[in-house]
């Protein structure tokens, strides 16, 4: 018989039977408890009482792990609302730099050094292009976030980048892109490549990548990434910015997989539904057993404390204070207007709303009173944990 489907279901099915194939990292069994315990009594909560109808319900604390599909909504609505706000009204450039599949192995084993490469790489391939003077003449700004995952959850390393259309001079003017495009991909290509081959050489040469070991495989394997074409995909967004920053609004606090994508699990086998983008983008269901689902999920885990969403250029938290205003003075925008206080009640679109204190859940069973905390609920230790 097919149970509900969640991530939380699957853990606490398929966990045991991962491990008895496959050494998880510290890591991974961090985040495969945070998602097993999250709004459970393991955690603790609250118990609530309708002021009107007596009904009674708890409340269990999230684990607001950022890989938990149930949590972090509110962090991600915040992040949008603030990236909106910061929106200069130009033309933005949607760019996705994609790393060979032949780098898996290699990530698999040194994914922190291999992602930082990733966003320096870009960053540096990109401003170099717009410093120069026969193309922009200035500071580029960008916002980059890392997704890893493709939509069967195989690895997928690929950092989306949200670009204004323009630079900004050393002299304080505006340089607005020279056409629909902003800058040749194939160009873009050939530099990422040669840039991120380089870093992987000194990183070698210095041990960063110290659990390689066989320099012939290395070398091997550096040369095949310089006889391959690097994915690079550029495009205007010619209508709404604002349908690319919620776009990586999804994925800025969470990770690749939705319980909404689980249609079923019986116990072995889970149904997975994703989106086939070779076949005109229609939506698709696969079948995997719930160990090799969960296995395939803890290859997007990241390192603790990693950096996903990162901002450079005229964007960089450090001076994005003092450049917009100058920017879009230099191109005779109004000020934004003041980044209003994200609110989470049922209903809300995840757009600016003004705050107002907290007063309570709506009851679901009289639909006319409040639930209130009655008391606290002390978290509770796992059977067998």
């Amino acid at each position: 018989m097919a149970k509900s489907a969640s991530l939380q279901v699957l853990v606490n099915a398929c966990l045991d039977g991962l491990v008895a194939t496959q050494t998880l990292s510290p890591r991974q069994w961090q985040v495969c408890h945070h998602v097993r315990d999250c709004r459970t009594a393991v955690l603790g909560g609250f118990a609530l009482h309708c002021d009107q109808c007596d009904a009674e319900a708890l409340c269990y604390h999230a684990c607001r792990d950022r890989h938990c599909p149930r949590c972090q909504r509110q962090a991600s609505e915040a992040w949008c609302a603030r990236q909106r706000a910061a929106l200069l009204p130009v033309t933005y450039h949607h760019l996705v730099f994609t790393l060979p599949s032949a780098l898996n192995g290699w990530i698999e084993v040194h994914p922190k050094q291999l992602y930082d490469l990733l966003f320096e790489t870009v960053w540096t391939t990109l401003s170099a292009f717009g410093a120069n003077p026969k193309r922009l003449n200035g500071q580029l700004g960008m916002t980059a976030v890392l997704h890893t995952w493709g939509q069967t959850l195989t690895r997928h390393v690929h950092l989306h980048c949200l670009v204004p259309g323009g630079a900004f001079s050393a002299t304080g003017q505006w340089h607005p892109a020279k056409s629909t495009y902003l800058f040749p991909v194939r160009a873009l290509s050939r530099h990422l490549r040669g840039g991120f081959v380089s870093r992987l050489r000194q990183a070698v040469a210095a041990g960063e990548l110290c659990r390689l070991t066989e320099p012939r495989e290395i070398d091997r394997l550096l040369d095949t990434l310089m006889g391959t074409e690097w994915v690079v995909f550029s495009k205007p967004c010619l209508a709404r910015s604002e349908t690319v920053v919620d776009y990586l609004g999804r994925y800025s606090h969470r990770t690749a997989l939705s319980d909404s994508r689980l249609l079923s699990f019986d116990g072995e086998s889970v149904e997975l539904s994703y989106k086939d983008y070779r076949d005109g983008d229609q939506r698709k269901v696969m079948m995997l057993s719930g160990e090799e689902l969960l296995r395939r999920f803890l290859l997007h885990v990241l390192p603790k404390g990693f950096m996903r969403v990162r901002h450079f250029g005229f964007l960089a938290n450090r001076c994005r204070a003092q450049r917009l205003p100058a920017i879009r003075a230099a191109i005779g925008a109004v000020q934004a207007r003041p980044l209003a206080v994200m609110t989470t009640e049922p209903g809300t679109t995840g757009h600016p709303q003004p705050s107002k204190p907290f007063d309570g859940y709506p009851c679901p069973s009289c639909r006319g009173g409040q639930l209130r905390v009655r008391t606290a609920l002390a978290p509770k230790r796992r059977d067998g944990g």
